[in-house]
């Protein structure tokens, strides 16, 4: 499996990025992560590392801005009666977040988990300048890019060294730490979402 994703990667971190960042719940960030970790042991370039998850994320977004937010608009969630239910109760509030903070929630909601990939929609939905929201968003998508990507490749190579030099004990103390991590993490991205 290691094989497959060391030669045919670049491309399917960027497909997995772009299809999250659109607006389907892939695992982008896991895969920048594993794609880190990837490059920590020499399989890849982390720059183009970088480069792949940064470009997936700009397109995807601008492609939900558009596709979305401004050509679906609010067609899209009248369609189903459970979905306009919900864009009733939360969409207004989007939007006047959008008015009053635009370019800081696009650049921040590349870092929180659902706002991922709904940020491009609400930006799109209320009508926030295509080029303020690009700005903004290829900002917030090199950043956690870059962010994410030189984490995972520390991390990994740090990881690599410390098995190697302190065995099993080592493993069993990575894999703790990165499972409090990951709590930890998703503990924090649950009070995030809940505030807004």
């Amino acid at each position: 499996m290691t094989h497959f994703f060391t030669h045919n990667g670049l491309p399917l971190l960027f497909a997995a990025v772009l299809i999250e960042s659109f607006g389907v719940p892939l695992p982008g960030e896991t895969a920048l992560i594993a794609f880190g970790v990837l490059a920590s042991q020499g399989h890849y370039d982390i720059r183009w590392v970088i480069v792949s998850a940064a470009a997936g994320a700009i397109v995807g977004d601008n492609l939900g801005y558009w596709l979305i937010g401004r050509v679906g608009g609010r067609a899209l969630f009248q369609r189903w009666q459970w979905l306009h239910r919900y864009s009733q109760r939360v969409l207004p509030r989007g939007e006047a977040l959008m008015r009053r903070h635009g370019g800081k929630i696009v650049f921040f909601g590349r870092f929180v988990s659902v706002l991922r990939y709904t940020v491009a929609w609400i930006a799109g939905l209320s009508r926030m300048d295509w080029w303020k929201f690009l700005l903004w968003n290829a900002a917030g998508g090199i950043a956690w890019a870059s962010g994410v990507g030189l984490i995972a490749d520390y991390l990994g190579s740090s990881a690599a060294g410390a098995i190697k030099r302190y065995g099993l004990y080592a493993a069993a103390a990575i894999a703790g730490g990165i499972a409090l991590g990951w709590i930890a993490i998703r503990l924090t991205r649950r009070r995030a979402e809940r505030r807004l």
